[in-house]
């Protein structure tokens, strides 16, 4: 959690700011981020999963007012590892990932399980 400065009913509070499952994007000029981003705005990284894209955002003034400068940071998980590894096998994945022009070379196929989107049903 920060302590942070953000407008409720038209004032300026200080608050203490926690962001459980998202993180910051604070727009362009704001005091706390670095003066590398200050031009563009706090770069978020949305990392997608095997199969998905990712996207690189920036904060804005609409942002920051609607949400105190909060966005998600991942693509979330819609099952955990353990029920990927015990419901696909490795060699399913690759055909899956080879269908959408995918491939990947990895040290072990428990990698590779971690790493998928979702279980099918």
């Amino acid at each position: 959690a920060k302590v942070e400065q953000h407008m409720v009913d038209g004032r300026p509070r200080q608050l203490l700011v926690h962001r459980k499952g998202s993180t910051r994007a604070f727009p362009p000029h704001h005091p706390l981020i670095p003066v590398d981003y200050q031009l563009i705005g706090q770069p978020v990284l949305i990392g997608g999963t095997m199969g998905t894209c990712s996207y690189v955002l920036t904060g804005t003034q609409r942002g920051m007012a609607e949400t105190w400068g909060s966005t998600c940071h991942g693509a979330g998980r819609a099952s955990s590892r353990a029920k990927s590894r015990r419901n696909l096998t490795y060699e399913s994945v690759l055909e899956g990932l080879a269908a959408k022009g995918i491939s990947i070379r990895v040290a072990s196929p428990k990698l590779v399980m971690e790493e998928v989107k979702r279980t099918p049903p």
